[in-house]
């Protein structure tokens, strides 16, 4: 049985648990292409948590936020790490501990401590609200950040009086190796991603900053606003994109495997479906499903198909689909009506069905079918 996402090609921007996320990504059919987007820095490198650490231990918190398990149990480890471990743990027992999920609740109560309260919906604006209707005036607050600093979470805390010290238990910076995520921009922009996916908000900043950098940031918008499927894991990550107008889909739950079953059924949703001679096509990224069965199909003789699906049973001509072919291959010198039969007939033999695209003497060519 052919997976949800053949035919389709994912672009993964992760850096940690990329190759699970690919493995969940290629199980279902699709093809991946990673370009990391960020490197993290080693929490025990990080002089920045030290300082913040025995800041802590010396002026304990009222309120301390979990957001991520990852972080939390890095955080404790880094402490270990640098002898506070025990100072750091007995500061935390003094504190009401919220957790925002399941995860950091359970990074928590790893270390020994007892949450006060965590959000049903996992949601950092329900811990927000929770912790402004509690009231904070003139309370410490700790709050552990997963990645970029949670502003308007930090900003509201202030507003409402609290004193808030801001944990960076992760620390991003570019990837090491910039090649992989300039090749993984170069094949959105030539058309070859059909998605990407976002696992962290720094991820999703990294890839807009990497865009400015290389002059390319209105062409990288552009794709990723109108022609690929961006989803993220969850609305914090989102939100680096959302603010620059990029819609994105992502899963109820925050969670690796929710995003690829979403991707899973969101992305053939938008394939064209369309009828040709008694058959049923269904056209994915680099592919057509034909009766349920995959084709490959090159990209300029897709290009030719996806024309000819828009008006099925209206002919094309030849002066149409070459100005197709241009477009796609963004030179205006080499496509002529013989560049126009060649891609006419590499796309019959992908389908392995010659009739469905149909030849109309002196006119040009068609696909004989009726939307679904």
């Amino acid at each position: 049985m052919t997976g949800p996402l053949a035919g389709y090609t994912v672009g993964v921007t992760a850096a940690r648990r990329a190759d699970e996320l690919g493995a969940l990504l290629e199980r279902r059919g699709a093809e991946v292409q990673y370009g990391p987007a960020i490197r993290i820095i080693p929490l025990a490198d990080d002089t920045e948590l030290a300082q913040r650490t025995r800041a802590l231990i010396d002026a304990p918190a009222d309120i301390v936020v979990a957001t991520t398990g990852i972080g939390f149990r890095g955080w404790i480890e880094a402490a270990e790490g640098w002898g506070l471990g025990d100072g750091l743990v007995t500061a935390l027992t003094k504190a009401s501990m919220l957790t925002r999920g399941p995860k950091a609740k359970g990074a928590v109560r790893a270390a020994g401590l007892v949450e006060e309260w965590s959000p049903a919906s996992e949601a950092s604006a329900e811990l927000l609200e929770h912790l402004v209707a509690k009231g904070v005036s003139g309370k410490r607050i700790a709050v552990q950040l997963h990645g970029e600093p949670l502003a308007d979470f930090v900003d509201t805390l202030r507003s409402a009086g609290a004193e808030v010290v801001e944990v960076p238990v992760y620390r991003w910076t570019a990837p090491a190796d910039p090649v992989p995520l300039t090749r993984l921009l170069d094949a959105l922009l030539a058309g070859q991603l059909d998605a990407m996916t976002f696992t962290s908000a720094p991820a999703a900043a990294s890839v807009l900053r990497t865009a400015r950098e290389q002059s390319r940031s209105d062409e990288v918008l552009d794709a990723l606003r109108y022609r690929v499927l961006v989803v993220c894991v969850g609305s914090i990550t989102a939100g680096p994109l959302a603010r620059v107008g990029v819609p994105v889909i992502q899963p109820a739950r925050a969670r690796i495997g929710a995003l690829v079953r979403e991707l899973a059924v969101a992305l053939p949703a938008r394939a064209t479906r369309v009828r040709a001679g008694g058959r049923e096509l269904q056209l994915r990224g680099q592919a057509v499903l034909v009766d349920e069965e995959l084709r490959p199909v090159p990209p300029a003789p897709m290009a030719v198909l996806r024309a000819l699906a828009e008006c099925p049973g209206t002919v094309l001509s030849r002066r149409v689909l070459a100005g197709v072919l241009r477009k796609h291959s963004g030179r205006e010198d080499t496509v002529d009506a013989h560049a126009v039969e060649t891609a006419v007939g590499r796309l019959r033999a992908a389908l392995g069905e010659p009739g469905l695209v149909t030849t109309v003497v002196k006119r040009g060519y068609c696909l004989t079918a009726d939307a679904l």
